[in-house]
């Protein structure tokens, strides 16, 4: 029978290199994988899911993909592998796609929607001109477009990346004024932008049809967003970058980078980017253009007004939502978008648990007795007080202690050097944190001075010393940073390992920044996944929302007594639709729920009355703490417990128990069941103990959980066999015989792992009876040994 991979290599191949892909400048990528595989935890360890990956990707250039061909084994229909065609092409941005068994070539064409059987691979060219037709690409626009990337071996474009690039390169060549990529944080917007300026920049594409290099100008709200670029993914340009700070213009180069503040109008200058003019910049990338560039009013908005001239590309990792219509309304919407759950599910970003902390004063609110005063000697209105008001109407300092204490217990249960963003309330809750946790890390800090620093406006450049030691990979230190609004966006930090959230986000685009901090992987630095520390609730409240993607439904929930030691422990599956924490009524008026800003209270700018109340006594306890993690699947569940959740799964695969059992007999489908339920974040094995059936059989605990059919351990199942199979024990020589009853022996004392040969054979008491060939010889030989334990199994599972 010839299989699929014989005819890839005897009719597939040649049938291609026929067409003329195989000919410089084309390419066939071959068995092309263009995703890492999906990071699931199988009992605690974490493993990759399934890669995707193309029979064949035809690519026109080496940058420049253009169909995906699925092929199928010679005995099969080419029908079967259109489906697969079709999802790849979809999900690659490809406009072709092929699906054949070597000797039937099924055409599917996105431009014109015709699906068609046709009798050879078209060509190259043809291809080519039939996308250019399609596409409304001239022949100047398509040679530049043809331009290459810039290679990086160590860090190929990923093939949303490739997407994004070729995508807004078309969009400029065809004369698209405005775009947008919505890409979320961690898919690489910079690299992006970077080959977009690229591609243009060798092309000579120029906005005013000159024959001249592009002027580009990269844009962004805060240096650290400009500065890293600027050194780092733009460092090719060279000589032809320049920043434009402290008024300091230069009108030579092609490369520019500014933050907004740097050329913008305020009370002292009419703006620097009037000196500039208005047609000098052919393209304007803009990167978190959220953030308040494209509203109308905006100071901001005046620059790209001015260079209304210029071709803009926005680039934001929010989605549409309200808080940022603007943007939408302003760039339109996005030419590609790629998402957290997609980097998630592709294996390019790291999952997260989700740690849900609940103190007793954020459970029940707080009062303070009558009359009581804060710190100044004020009286504090009688209220109820939640979590909203925390840090912003009233600074509980028992509460900022109790949570630095319990996320100091967690470092030590998990690691102590792991690093660590802790978003705080504004600079001052950061600078309380910061000192809570520096007192109870004391045996760290004395060693490391910089074990625990602030990292707000306030600090200046020694903030942003910190921040750099804390993005270097190899920096062991600072472990802790505690900040406000800072490094809410812009901060790259590849091994941060926990994102704690101390106060409130009630913008969806920043707490998508904020868990964005985390998301970078780097498994060479043992970085696989990322915990998100909730004191507030806030994280529920968003996974709950349904425009939310990437949830992580899965948990483990933790009742904490006063010490802090856990007293019931329960996997589950996490609710995606618990409601939000209760919010206390009865707040004084005037005092007006924010964001996780500043606070919003007790007069003005020009009042020097403290603006919250400090309240310095009083002693609080962590009443809960649920830890949620990714369902492997990245789908919404209801709260149930890990066997609800696995019976779901099983009968997902195998609607009845008959069904199951017929795949379960045969050792080798056997192994493929207990894989894909791997894939689901399954572990066989390790489900006995944990659902409190150690001694149960894979099988029977799968059949009892998805069936509610009866138990039995495996003595019993071993038992039965030795008592209803004795003809098959017969047909055996005594010395054989006592080899299968030991592997029984071993099954009902271990597991079913104990019939895998022939490692099986290499223990006692089989290595009393001489080595494994010697041991085979009581069967007639290893081909007999194996037949026999083979169905040793099938009879063992047979009722």
């Amino acid at each position: 029978m010839t299989t699929e991979a014989d005819t890839c290599r005897r009719f597939v191949v040649p049938r291609l290199q026929a067409a003329g892909w195989d000919d410089h400048p084309h390419a066939i990528n071959e068995q092309r994988t263009f995703t890492d595989g999906r990071i699931v935890f199988v009992g605690g360890k974490a493993r990759r899911g399934r890669q995707k990956r193309a029979d064949y990707l035809l690519r026109y250039r080496a940058d420049f993909p253009i169909a995906v061909v699925e092929a199928k084994a010679r005995y099969r229909h080419a029908a079967e592998g259109v489906q697969q065609a079709r999802d790849y092409a979809e999900i690659l941005g490809l406009k072709f796609a092929y699906a054949t068994n070597g000797a039937e070539i099924i055409e599917i064409d996105y431009i014109t929607g015709v699906e068609r059987e046709i009798g050879d691979f078209p060509s190259p060219a043809e291809l080519w001109e039939r996308l250019r037709a399609g596409e409304a690409l001239d022949a100047e626009a398509a040679g530049k477009l043809l331009t290459p990337t810039r290679p990086d071996p160590a860090r190929p474009l990923r093939y949303y990346q490739e997407i994004a690039v070729n995508r807004a390169v078309q969009g400029v060549l065809q004369g698209r004024r405005r775009q947008l990529l919505t890409l979320c944080t961690g898919a690489g917007k910079t690299v992006v932008a970077f080959q977009i300026s690229w591609k243009l920049w060798n092309a000579r594409w120029n906005a005013k049809s000159a024959v001249l290099r592009p002027k580009i100008l990269f844009l962004a709200d805060r240096n650290v967003l400009v500065d890293d670029p600027k050194d780092k993914d733009f460092q090719p340009f060279d000589d032809a970058r320049w920043k434009i700070e402290g008024g300091r213009l230069s009108l030579s180069r092609d490369m520019y980078f500014a933050i907004y503040q740097a050329i913008a109008a305020d009370q002292n200058r009419p703006g620097l980017y009037r000196d500039i003019p208005r047609d000098f910049f052919d393209l304007v990338i803009v990167d978190e253009c959220h953030r308040g560039s494209a509203r109308d009013d905006s100071n901001w908005r005046e620059i790209l007004d001015w260079f209304d001239g210029s071709y803009q590309i926005g680039m934001t990792a929010t989605p549409r939502r309200e808080d940022n219509a603007d943007t939408y309304a302003y760039f339109g919407d996005p030419i590609y978008e790629y998402s957290l759950a997609q980097g998630i599910d592709d294996g390019f970003l790291a999952p997260y648990r989700v740690h849900r902390v609940i103190t007793d004063y954020d459970a029940a609110g707080w009062r303070p007795s009558k009359g009581e005063l804060d710190r100044f000697g004020r009286e504090i209105p009688d209220a109820q007080y939640g979590t909203r008001d925390f840090e912003r109407v009233v600074a509980l300092k028992a509460r900022t202690e109790a949570i630095a204490r319990h996320l100091t217990d967690f470092l030590k249960k998990t690691d102590r050097f792991a690093k660590t963003i802790v978003f705080c309330v504004d600079q001052e809750h950061a600078l309380e944190m910061r000192n809570a946790l520096a007192r109870l890390n004391a045996d760290l800090a004395t060693a490391h001075p910089d074990y625990v620093c602030r990292v707000t406006s306030d600090e200046g450049d020694v903030g942003s010393g910190h921040r750099a030691k804390f993005q270097d990979v190899d920096s062991r230190t600072p472990v802790i940073l505690t900040t406000s609004q800072l490094l809410t966006t812009g901060v790259d930090a590849p091994t941060c390992k926990n994102v704690v959230l101390a106060r409130v986000v009630g913008s969806m685009s920043e707490f998508k920044q904020i868990i964005g901090r985390g998301t970078r992987l780097r498994p060479d630095y043992g970085k696989l996944a990322f915990n998100i520390v909730d004191y507030t609730g806030t994280a529920i409240q968003k996974f709950a929302d349904p425009s939310f993607d990437g949830v992580p439904v899965r948990d483990r929930r933790e009742v904490i007594d006063p010490d802090g030691e856990t007293v019931t422990e329960e996997d589950i599956v996490a609710e995606t639709d618990a409601p939000e924490d209760p919010e206390p009524e009865g707040r004084p008026d005037g005092m007006r729920e924010g964001d996780g800003g500043q606070p919003e209270i007790l007069g003005g700018d020009d009042d020097p009355a403290p603006r919250k109340f400090y309240v310095d006594g009083g002693h609080v306890e962590i009443a809960r703490h649920l830890v949620y993690e990714l369902d492997p699947e990245g789908h919404q569940l209801a709260c149930r417990k890990l066997t609800d959740y696995t019976g779901d799964k099983v009968r997902t695969l195998y609607p009845n128990a008959s069904e199951l059992r017929h795949d379960w007999l045969d050792p080798e489908r056997r192994a493929e069941i207990v894989e894909r339920l791997a894939e689901k974040g399954i572990d066989v094995e390790a489900l006995a103990e944990l659902s409190g059936k150690p001694d149960a059989d894979p099988f029977d605990l799968l059949c009892h959980l998805a069936y509610n059919a009866p138990l039995r351990t495996r003595r019993e199942r071993a038992q039965r066999l030795r008592r209803e199979e004795t003809d098959f024990f017969g047909r055996f020589a005594p010395e054989a015989r006592a080899v299968l009853d030991a592997l029984i022996e071993k099954y009902a004392e271990y597991g079913a792992a104990q019939f895998a040969l022939p490692g099986a054979l290499e223990t006692e008491p089989f290595t009393e009876w001489g080595n494994v060939v010697e041991i085979a010889d009581r069967f007639g030989g290893p081909r007999q040994l194996r037949e026999a334990v083979g169905e040793l199994q099938r009879r063992l599972y047979t009722a």
